[in-house]
């Protein structure tokens, strides 16, 4: 038994002294050590502890903060960014430069990573594409979660309103597409998300109705109506909200109007709604 114990306390990592005092305590006897009885349990309990919380460290090291996306708003404190959410072809005449038909396609929803939403001047041109496309959107941002929530009382869980644009990496889409495989890395990398700032719902007059558009290097590209959606705001959220749960954080990329095409690097893009927010950026 003490030479168990005594091999233990080596483990362990304890001091000549410690693994002296373990043996006595638990196999021997305290005149063998020459210390005196009664003590040896406190201190050997906690020389052990000690030794054990030091031998931790260096197995588990101390786990990093990582800090949580947010995005800036109009006169408030940011954002907390918990998902983002996206509609693939909202928009008919997009739809159908897509390949798809607006009368038969129910809609669809696929994700970002959530500090793919950003708010940046400069944006680096993301690697392995050659055919980089802008997407212009409509940011629906939640204040009040919820599952399987009715039309009339969708627009009650919108704490504000924004414009983004969704980046995609089309070349990489198209061959996952033509292979039958995900293009989740189309869609989700770094700074594929780039937002204005958000506006509280109470300062945006009418989010259903309004111009949006793009411009790449100062001509337009892309120019719609929020009014032309395949599915509104309220039918998307309440489709949405019975996949899954809404919660506070999540923001919805709502889709884009037709004339999405390429941009490189040198290019600067600026983005709009009527009444809501403006956003502009260069592409190194």
């Amino acid at each position: 038994m003490m030479l168990k114990v005594a091999r233990v306390a080596r483990f362990l990592g304890l001091p000549q002294h410690s693994q002296q005092l373990c043996s006595a305590n638990f196999g021997g006897s305290a005149r063998q050590v020459g210390l005196p009885t009664g003590v040896f349990g406190a201190r050997t309990h906690r020389a052990a502890v000690a030794a054990t919380a030091t031998r931790g460290a260096a197995f588990f090291p101390e786990v990093p903060e990582v800090p949580a996306p947010t995005l800036e708003v109009q006169g408030g404190t940011p954002f907390p960014v918990r998902r983002v959410y996206c509609v693939a072809k909202n928009y008919a005449a997009h739809t159908i430069e897509m390949g798809g038909d607006p009368k038969t396609d129910p809609p669809c929803f696929f994700s970002k990573p959530s500090d793919a939403a950003c708010q940046v001047s400069s944006l680096p041109s993301p690697p392995l594409t050659n055919n980089l496309h802008h997407e212009i959107e409509q940011i629906v941002a939640i204040g009040k979660g919820g599952s399987n929530i009715s039309e009339s009382e969708a627009l009650s869980h919108v704490w504000g309103y924004g414009v983004g644009v969704d980046l995609t990496r089309r070349d990489i889409q198209a061959e996952a597409k033509e292979k039958s495989k995900p293009w989740d890395m189309a869609k989700g990398f770094d700074f594929s998300a780039p937002m204005s700032v958000l506006v509280p719902s109470d300062k945006v007059a009418n989010p259903l109705k309004g111009e949006i558009g793009l411009k790449v290097n100062g001509e337009t590209v892309q120019c719609g109506d929020l009014s032309l959606y395949t599915w509104s705001i309220p039918e998307t959220i309440a489709c949405l909200s019975t996949y899954v749960e809404l919660c506070p954080g999540d923001l919805i990329m709502m889709g884009t109007p037709d004339g999405v095409g390429p941009v490189k690097p040198g290019d600067t893009v600026e983005g709009w709604i009527d009444g809501i927010a403006t956003l502009k950026f260069d592409v190194k």
